[in-house]
């Protein structure tokens, strides 16, 4: 009983539904013992780390008490809020220290590049107009009379001006994505380009018209078009570089999960291995299933059984290497034997799938039912009177929640679903009027991460490691791996074939045939 104890979580803030207070009382009684044991265990290099909540390194409130959701909701159906405890060893807390530094040095490299890049951007856009206006500023009353050449000159780069700023506000001005490891080549070569363009302008302008205080202004203004000009062909090759040369699959990335082997194959044109792997993680927590790890247990737990029945005695004194040959070639002789435990096993637990998914089915189907049966009822009743989606969910969710459990548990997704995100999705399912298949979807098949809460199942850290520099293009063979906490991916590029298509020509007339009917018949 004190085993039981020690594995169960701490929680405070009970509100029961009716029928179930005696049960609850107890099992909160249980919880409230649990700390006292779970401290008397716990080893001299653990320490209990209390996150402030402006910056939680595990996740938000919410997260945390999803954490600790009691498995047994569906038993007692209570609803459950708190916060609970995380220990974590001194490894953790060097871990954790070196990735904040590793943060503020990413946050301080990004920052420094949108400045570099929103000054040059000033720059840019000031340089023409600072052309036109300096010297009717520094020597107005000598400059010749342009008259109405200029004043077309100055629409056009007016208009010129706002083409530009739009088309660089929709190419550069966006919401950054990730935080790569190396700068992007082309916008670093674009910025340099740029950069050494407006210089080299300067430099024309200073020395041949400032310094001469030239008196064509005509000429004036045409030098200022002119750097508009250029500077919308830049704009131009930089949608080529950064848009469309990526476009034409040229490779195909085959992604493979380290844990579960579960693999997706994606089709990627000309990029950086960084690039390509900010790409496979977009398209991972899309089409990957969410990663479970308690689906590993099951074969770790057969593996430690099979060895756990082999003993091994030192009769002659002989040293470990010669136990674990022993215990290797104890293995492969009950290696016979264990595929058929490993099939019963599975049938098993097919069949207690199946049995716990039909069960869940009708309570959910009769679970709406009465739905209907209420809102036939309310429509009768006062608009003052019609029950809240929020109020229904909670009156028929205890009809289905023991079944439910149940079904999570034997397919090991109860960590995934806490009673608030259910009642949440519930509710949304009753206002839209879905129906239970409907409902349904979501717990029959596990679904990609993204489905599921983001601060709890969102990786928001990982390592590229690769042999090649990540700078550089994606090529046939390249391998490149995506770390995070609990698993990696596994990327493997191999370039699409060269296809030769060949033509063969037909002649039509080799189609052409004559069906040949004999006059006598047979009547």
């Amino acid at each position: 009983m004190s085993a039981a104890m020690d594995t169960e979580s701490t929680y405070s803030g009970y509100s029961h539904y009716s029928g179930h207070s005696k049960k609850a009382h107890r099992q909160g009684r249980d919880r409230h013992k649990s700390p006292r044991s779970k401290d008397g265990s716990r080893s001299e290099k653990s320490v209990t780390i209390q996150t402030p909540p402006a910056e939680p390194l595990l996740g938000n409130d919410a997260s945390r008490a999803e954490e600790g959701q009691d498995d047994n909701w569906g038993e007692t159906t209570t609803a459950i809020t708190g916060t609970s405890e995380h220990s974590i060893s001194q490894e953790d807390i060097a871990r954790i220290s070196k990735d904040l530094e590793d943060s503020v040095g990413l946050d301080c490299k990004r920052y420094l590049g949108l400045t570099v890049a929103a000054v040059l951007g000033l720059l840019v856009f000031l340089t023409p107009i600072a052309f036109i206006l300096l010297p009717q500023i520094l020597w107005r009353d000598d400059l010749e009379p342009c008259g109405t050449v200029c004043e077309g000159l100055f629409i056009s780069v007016a208009f010129k001006l706002l083409i530009l700023l739009i088309g660089t506000w929709a190419l550069f001005f966006r919401q950054p994505k990730a935080d790569l490891p190396r700068v992007f080549v082309f916008r670093a070569l674009l910025l340099v380009l740029i950069f050494l363009f407006v210089f080299s302008y300067w430099l024309f302008y200073g020395v041949r018209i400032l310094d001469s205080k030239d008196t064509n202004y005509q000429g004036i203004v045409q030098y200022a078009v002119s750097l508009v000009d250029a500077l919308l062909f830049i704009h131009y090759l930089a949608i080529v570089l950064l848009e469309l040369r990526q476009l034409q699959p040229m490779f195909t990335l085959k992604v493979v999960r380290s844990t579960d082997g579960e693999s997706r194959y994606y089709s990627l044109g000309h990029l950086s291995i960084q690039r390509a792997a900010l790409v496979v993680l977009e398209n991972y927590y899309r089409d990957f299933t969410v990663y479970n790890p308690a689906l590993l247990t099951a074969s770790k737990s057969r593996a430690a059984k099979h060895m756990a029945g082999l003993k091994v005695y030192n009769v002659d004194g002989n040293n470990a290497s010669g136990q674990s040959r022993a215990m290797i070639a104890a293995a492969a002789r009950r290696r016979d034997s264990s595929h058929n435990e490993l099939y019963y096993e599975e049938a098993d637990h097919e069949r207690r799938v199946k049995k716990r998914r039909a069960r869940l089915v009708v309570a959910v189907e009769e679970a709406f039912t009465h739905i209907k049966r209420l809102q036939a009822e309310e429509q009768q009743k006062a608009p003052g009177e019609m029950m809240d989606p929020r109020e229904a969910a909670q009156a028929i969710f205890p009809s289905m929640a023991r079944a439910l459990q149940k079904y999570l548990r034997t397919t090991r997704q109860q960590q995934y679903h806490s009673m608030e995100s259910i009642l949440q999705h519930l509710s949304f399912c009753i206002t839209n009027n879905m129906t239970p298949k409907a409902f349904l979807e979501r717990y029959l098949n596990p679904g990609p991460t993204l489905q599921y809460d983001r601060d709890r199942w969102f990786s928001k850290q990982w390592t590229l490691v690769s042999e090649e520099a990540v700078t550089s293009g994606l090529q046939d063979g390249v391998v490149f791996v995506l770390k995070c906490l609990d698993f990696s991916l596994v990327v493997n590029v191999k370039k699409i074939p060269f296809i030769k298509l060949s033509e063969e020509f037909i002649d039509p007339k080799s189609h052409k045939f004559v069906l040949r009917l004999q006059s006598e018949t047979s009547v």
